[in-house]
C-alpha cells in the first residue's frame, strides 16, 4: 500500500480557544494520530499541522506539547510556502479578510472560523476571490455536524413534522464580568473595535443552521442590547463593554416546499441556564413537534400529544418533559468539527467545492449585518439574494 499523501497546514490563531480545543485538539491532532482518513477511491490522506501565532513562546510550547514539528510568528511567510496546502483562520475577526485574501492569493485552499469579515461586501469579494482562484475554501459550520441537529435535519426530511409551523432557539450562558471571577471569553468579544458583537458572532451561525434545517431566511427583525456595560480583561483592567452581548431575533423562513415559517432565536452571554443543554432549538409542526441540542434529540407525534388544561389554580401533577421520546442516533457520530475537516480534506484534494463555502458564510455575515441595522432602525429588514 502507498504512503499517504500528507497535507500541510498553517493553523493560525490556535492559542485562541476554538483554535486550540476544537481544530488542533479535537480535530487536526486526532486525523493526524489515526493515521489520517481513507478517501472514497481508497487511498489516504494525513495531515502535518504548522502552529501560528504572535505569541512565539505560547506556540512553542503548544508545538512541543503536541508533538508538532513546525510553528511560527510569521505568518505572511508560512502562507508564501509553495510546501503548505491549506491556510487555517480563527484569529480574531478584524483580521481574517486580510488572512484570507492573501492565502487565496498564493494559491492555497482556506478553512476558517466565522464570521469571514466584518463587512458583507468583504464576505463577498472572499467568495469571488476563492472562485476565481479555484481553490478549495470551507468555512466552519460545526453545529449542522452536531448529533443533536443531525437527528432533527432527519426528523425533518423523513417528514417526521408534516407542515413546519415554527422554529425557536435559546442559546447562551452567564460570561463572568471578570471582576471577581475570570470570564470564560476573550475580552475583546465586548469591544465593538475589536470586532466584538453576540449579533456579528451568532447571526452568521444562526444562518447556516435555519437554512441548513429549515429553508431560505427571507427577513429579519432584531432587538440587540448591552446588558453588561463594564467588564474586566484578562489583565483584571476594567473596560467598556460596548458591543451587544444579546440578540433577540425574529425570522421569516420559506421552506423548498414554499410552506412560510416563522423562526425566533434568543443568544445572550448574560443569561443562566435552565434547559438541558447550553443551545437548544424546537420545532413544531402539524405532525408533530421536536426539540434538539448538542447531542440529544427528543420528539413528540401527533398521536402521542397529550391535551393540557389550563387550570392556574392547581398544581401541575403532570410531567411534561417524560412526554416525550428520545431520538435515537442510529450511528456513530464523531466530534461535529472533525467530521466537516474530513469533508473539506477530502474535497480539497479531490479540487471540488465545499458545500459549506465562502458564499454561504457571506449570507451569515449579511444577516448580522441586517441584523444590526434592524435593531438599529427598528424594523423588519428583507434579505436580499447574493449573487457573484
Amino acid at each position: 500500500m502507498s504512503e499517504p499523501r500528507v497535507l500541510r497546514i498553517a493553523m493560525n490563531g490556535v492559542t485562541g480557544r476554538m483554535g486550540y480545543r476544537q481544530h488542533l485538539l479535537r480535530s487536526i491532532l486526532p486525523i493526524r494520530d489515526q493515521g489520517g482518513i481513507t478517501l472514497a477511491d481508497g487511498s489516504k490522506i494525513t495531515v502535518e499541522p504548522i502552529l501560528i501565532g504572535r505569541n512565539e513562546a505560547k506556540i512553542k510550547e503548544l508545538a512541543a506539547k503536541h508533538d508538532v514539528e513546525h510553528c511560527s510568528t510569521d505568518l505572511d511567510a508560512v502562507i508564501n510556502d509553495p510546501s503548505v496546502d491549506i491556510v487555517f483562520d480563527a484569529s480574531m475577526t478584524s483580521l481574517r479578510y486580510a488572512t484570507l485574501s492573501k492565502a487565496i492569493g498564493a494559491g492555497k485552499h482556506v478553512f476558517t472560523e466565522k464570521p469571514t469579515a466584518e463587512t458583507l461586501e468583504e464576505a463577498v469579494d472572499l467568495a469571488r476571490q476563492a472562485k476565481a482562484a479555484g481553490i478549495t475554501a470551507g468555512v466552519v459550520h460545526d453545529k449542522l455536524y452536531l448529533p443533536g441537529l443531525v437527528k432533527l435535519r432527519r426528523l425533518v426530511e423523513e417528514g417526521f413534522f408534516g407542515r413546519i409551523l415554527s422554529l425557536r432557539g435559546e442559546f447562551g450562558y452567564w460570561v463572568f464580568e471578570g471582576d471577581h471571577q475570570p470570564a470564560q471569553r476573550p475580552s475583546w468579544n465586548y469591544r465593538l473595535a475589536d470586532g466584538g458583537s453576540m449579533t456579528t458572532d451568532m447571526y452568521c451561525h444562526w444562518n447556516y443552521v435555519l437554512e441548513g434545517i429549515i429553508g431560505t431566511v427571507k427577513t429579519v427583525t432584531s432587538k440587540t442590547a448591552t446588558h453588561i456595560p463594564q467588564r474586566w480583561d484578562e489583565y483584571g483592567e476594567a473596560y467598556t463593554a460596548d458591543a451587544d452581548d444579546a440578540a433577540y431575533g425574529i425570522f421569516e423562513l420559506e421552506t423548498p416546499e414554499g410552506d412560510q415559517v416563522i423562526g425566533q432565536i434568543n443568544s445572550s452571554w448574560a443569561v443562566r441556564v435552565y434547559r438541558d443543554e447550553l443551545v437548544e432549538f424546537q420545532i413544531d409542526g402539524t405532525h408533530g413537534s421536536a426539540v434538539a441540542g448538542l447531542n440529544k434529540c427528543v420528539a413528540q407525534q401527533r398521536a402521542h400529544t397529550p391535551k393540557p388544561v389550563w387550570n392556574p389554580d392547581l398544581p401541575v401533577t403532570e410531567s411534561f418533559r417524560d412526554q416525550w421520546s428520545e431520538v435515537p442516533a442510529n450511528g456513530d457520530l464523531d466530534n461535529g468539527f472533525k467530521a466537516q475537516w474530513e469533508e473539506f480534506l477530502a474535497d480539497a484534494v479531490a479540487g471540488r467545492e465545499h458545500r459549506f463555502g465562502l458564499l454561504s458564510a457571506a449570507r451569515g455575515v449579511q444577516l448580522a449585518e441586517l441584523g444590526l441595522q434592524s435593531a438599529a432602525e427598528r424594523r423588519t429588514l428583507d434579505i436580499p439574494e447574493i449573487t457573484l
